[in-house]
């Protein structure tokens, strides 16, 4: 068998799928390509992704950004739609820092990460 060196974002994609991701709802804005910014809701968040509200329908593998209060646009790409919801995943992974921060300041309680 001939095995491919991957990179740590779809390492770390896979691995993140196992791990539970953190529900909160955070104001933000969503923009598909070629499309215009909206409103949105985050609902989960991880370091390799988020799912939000989208009442368009978005399609598998389009890009998109998303802005949180407080930090730059984040590149994803849907990896799914349904029911007026989209999945993403990040283009490059969250900063467990950040994720961190995200977390402390919209889901009421402090992120612990045992290293």
């Amino acid at each position: 068998m001939n095995y491919q060196t991957q990179d740590s974002y779809t390492l770390a994609a896979q691995e993140d799928r196992c791990s539970p991701r953190t529900k909160l709802t955070i104001p933000g804005q969503l923009r598909a390509s070629g499309g215009r910014a909206f409103q949105t809701v985050v609902h989960d968040l991880s370091i390799s992704g988020f799912s939000a509200a989208a009442i368009n329908r978005m399609h598998d593998g389009q890009l998109c950004w998303l802005t949180l209060p407080g930090l730059e646009s984040l590149q994803g790409q849907v990896v799914w739609w349904e029911n007026c919801m989209v999945g993403c995943a990040f283009s490059e992974l969250l900063s467990p820092i950040v994720h961190d921060n995200i977390l402390a300041r919209y889901s009421g309680e402090g992120a612990y990460r045992p290293y």
